[in-house]
């Protein structure tokens, strides 16, 4: 996807992140090392948000939830749920479509320690907020994770408290869309089962349910 109101490729608005990248762009001269485009269908109804890149993914590959963790159990979730024509996420080249389903992050940037601060968040959310703006009415947002929940919330110009994030809690937006937050499918939350196939799967069952009983 190229560059647009809500996505700039050379965006340095974040002094840390910024010189962060330029770092890792340093010691992984083969990195993409840069602000991270959202991926998949410009019409999508269904906008995916996560967090941001991962040190060996995303910030590595140049496409969200690629060449990472987390990415194994949400494109493996996306393609047995019809939103993609492949389970696995490997490289820009592997020839992985989207179908109806845009990912996203709440911050674009490589963040230390994969934790932005919360003005960095901050300073993003326009980002989000211009790209929530194209999708059409009716859609749905899945949040993976309590940060992206909150951007999402702050995209739509809502107080953090407006809804409290718990997995699979659905709640419907000023403009009619929905927000779907869900544990989000790191490592972590995976490996401690506080995040199974199960559970994802239910998330997306009730994603699906809310695409096809929209007018």
């Amino acid at each position: 996807m190229s560059d647009s109101a809500y996505f700039n490729q050379d965006c340095r608005l974040c002094p840390r992140l910024a010189a962060f990248l330029d770092d890792v762009k340093c010691q992984h001269p083969d990195y993409h090392a840069r602000p991270v485009a959202p991926f998949g269908d410009p019409q999508a109804r269904l906008l995916v948000v996560g967090l941001a890149p991962g040190m060996h993914g995303a910030n590595a590959s140049g496409r969200p939830f690629t060449g990472d963790y987390a990415g194994l159990l949400l494109y493996r979730a996306l393609h047995d749920f019809g939103f993609s024509n492949q389970a696995e996420s490997v490289n820009l080249a592997d020839g992985l479509v989207l179908k109806n389903c845009r990912i996203t992050n709440a911050v674009k940037c490589l963040p230390p320690q994969n934790k932005p601060t919360g003005d960095e968040i901050k300073q993003c959310n326009p980002y989000l907020a211009e790209e929530v703006k194209t999708l059409s009415a009716h859609s749905v947002i899945l949040a993976l994770g309590n940060i992206a929940h909150q951007a999402v919330l702050r995209a739509y110009g809502l107080k953090a408290n407006t809804v409290k994030f718990a997995h699979h809690v659905c709640f419907e937006l000023p403009d009619g869309n929905t927000l779907v937050s869900s544990y989000h499918c790191s490592r972590y939350n995976v490996q401690t089962n506080r995040l199974s196939v199960a559970m994802f799967a239910e998330v997306f069952q009730t994603v699906k349910r809310l695409l096809a009983e929209a007018p």
